[in-house]
């Protein structure tokens, strides 16, 4: 079975500066590889054998980059914003999307198994499938906790905090298109508010593997530094 993949590299990466200065954030290197690469290479080995690129900002360095993905052995092509689409937008440019498809951000070491991730959607006839994961945020202070009357009844040294976050790792259905207005910014946000409104709720698939978004730059350090420690477990053929 054809299994197709939407990336979305469309943004500036500004948050990932000085590195993003003169490199589109998917071209950052990550080891020996773009960041991009590594995820398009990851696809292929799970049986992608299609991925459209949407592109906005420098596009024409990650054009030149991965051309029509000859080299990878998988079919790459794009779809150019011409202003900002945020990040469901985009999908409204595609024209020849399957029943069932992957999209994902751009700039993502994990080390999730896309092909399951992709069977089990399909199978459950879900209309979208979010990959998450659990982070901790550790609180730099003591927490206090009062009463009405000012007297403390409680006290956390540096508790931790646990959230359940999207991995930018999603599986659509084809209807879910009728949700997302042509050509207008669209966030990931709006889709999943509109659903809920609508009684079509998302379904959530819990990864307790490797994640990591490089969008920042101390996440980007240790990103660098997981994959050279790591790097069987991100590319096996590397």
């Amino acid at each position: 079975m054809s299994k197709r993949a939407v990336i979305l590299a469309g943004g500036k990466g500004t948050r990932l500066r000085p590195y993003t200065i003169e490199l589109p954030k998917p071209l950052v290197p990550i080891g020996d590889y773009p960041i991009l690469e590594i995820i398009i290479r990851q696809l292929a080995r799970h049986g992608f054998d299609h991925v459209t690129i949407t592109v906005n900002h420098q596009a024409d360095m990650i054009k030149t980059y991965f051309a029509d993905g000859e080299k990878w052995n998988i079919k790459i092509d794009y779809s150019l914003e011409e202003k900002p689409l945020s990040t469901m937008g985009p999908l409204s440019l595609i024209d020849d999307l399957p029943n069932h498809f992957l999209v994902m951000n751009g700039d993502i070491l994990t080390d999730i198994d896309y092909s399951a991730f992709y069977e089990d959607h399909v199978s459950a006839n879900n209309m979208f499938t979010i990959s998450s994961y659990v982070r901790e945020h550790v609180n730099l202070y003591g927490v206090l906790e009062s009463d009405e009357n000012k007297k403390l009844i409680d006290f956390k040294e540096k508790p931790v905090t646990r959230f359940e976050v999207s991995m930018g790792i999603y599986m659509l259905s084809k209807n879910v298109m009728e949700h997302i207005p042509h050509n207008e910014p669209y966030g990931f946000d709006h889709l999943m508010l509109d659903l809920i409104k609508a009684e079509k709720n998302a379904t959530v698939r819990p990864f307790d593997g490797y994640w990591l978004d490089i969008g920042r730059p101390d996440d980007y350090m240790v990103a660098i530094d997981e994959f050279e420690k790591n790097k069987g477990i991100f590319l096996k053929d590397a």
